[in-house]
């Protein structure tokens, strides 16, 4: 990292520039700040995807049309909602969010869709829980902008199709395999999001340092970075806990030395593991022998949710390579020993 001492430069005066512009939300009484970036132009990282999404919007704009439906996958807090938004700010058209447990019966899915203008983005987070029977709905919706209602039952069932505005919807889901082949077919634009490097992860640390009024110099980026498992969402919540850290017990500035003593407090190691995460590879270590073992028997040992280690812990630990995954279970790496220090029995990665 370059220079130690923090200083304002020609990026810090564009982002508060940003930020006097409409960066800055209202909510009932107090003000906050928004850090999602707003346009795609302002967005780091994912830059094939980027690419993608601005070729396709420059493409619809010019035909005056819809995008076509876009499913992001990806572990949580790499950026699907804050794309979501974004695609609706440069087609310049409503976005509707909803969740797919929020959705539990086809009723609720078609009150939302019929009250959709021309282009407008139904974004639907954790589209894969989406219940069979409101899945269902969508098909007709998706492929020909329509809904099927049926009035009555036995002989005297009848069906009226209802026409729908044409619209864009935008799912996110963390687990792509679980989706339906029918649903995921009836996506034009399916894009994978990667963890981010660290020079994007220092990156977002010192504009979101800048949009909260905070000094922070490029070490202290830099030690964020290293400790956010390659996610922006935990870039932004360690730099908040960081920030108070250096008001109240150091000098108002976030320094490496800063960064190290806050994020120690919060249980947070140098390699970004969190308590759970230690639990985790240290269960698998001391009560199965380093595995295999079955993630149901983890989450029993751990009387935790079974969808919250899949979905939260394990991507980040296959990504750096503490843990593999073998069609007998989960099993702890020779890395991840190391990591804490612990004996490694003979034989046992051979």
């Amino acid at each position: 990292m370059g220079h130690q001492n923090p200083k304002e430069s020609p990026a810090d005066d564009s982002i508060r520039s940003t930020l006097s512009k409409g960066s800055v939300d209202m909510e009932e009484g107090p003000q906050f700040i928004s850090l999602r970036p707003k346009r795609l132009d302002e967005y780091i990282g994912q830059t094939k995807v980027v690419e993608t999404l601005k070729i396709a919007i420059e493409a619809a704009l010019k035909r005056k049309e819809p995008l076509d439906h876009i499913l992001f996958h990806a572990p949580p807090g790499l950026g699907k909602t804050t794309l979501a938004h974004i695609i609706a700010e440069e087609m310049g058209v409503k976005i509707n969010v909803t969740s797919g447990p929020a959705l539990e019966k086809g009723g609720d899915l078609l009150g939302i869709l019929t009250h959709l203008e021309k282009g407008d983005i139904l974004f639907i987070d954790e589209i894969h829980r989406l219940p069979r029977v409101v899945e269902e709905f969508l098909y007709p919706a998706m492929e020909d902008f329509a809904v099927d209602f049926i009035f009555d039952k036995g002989i005297h069932a009848r069906s009226h199709r209802y026409r729908l505005e044409q619209f864009v919807l935008i799912g996110a889901t963390t687990r792509a395999g679980s989706l339906s082949p029918p649903l995921r077919e009836r996506f034009g634009i399916f894009r994978t999001l990667d963890f981010y490097s660290e020079e994007d992860l220092a990156r977002i640390a010192d504009r979101s340092a800048v949009l909260l009024d905070v000094k922070i110099d490029d070490d202290g980026a830099g030690e964020i970075a290293c400790r956010s498992r390659g996610t922006p969402r935990i870039v932004n919540r360690l730099l908040k806990r960081v920030r108070d850290f250096a008001q109240v017990r150091g000098d108002g500035v976030v320094h490496k030395a800063t960064v190290q003593a806050a994020l120690k407090l919060e249980g947070i190691d140098e390699k970004g593991l969190t308590v759970l995460d230690r639990k985790f590879l240290k269960t698998i270590i001391e009560f199965y022998k380093g595995g295999p073992v079955g993630i149901e028997a983890i989450a029993a040992t751990l009387q935790e949710e079974s969808d919250t280690l899949v979905d939260v812990v394990e991507p980040y630990l296959l990504k750096i390579g503490f843990l593999t995954r073998t069609s007998s279970g989960r099993k702890v790496s020779e890395e991840a020993y190391r990591h804490f220090d612990l004996p490694i029995q003979q034989g046992l990665f051979k």
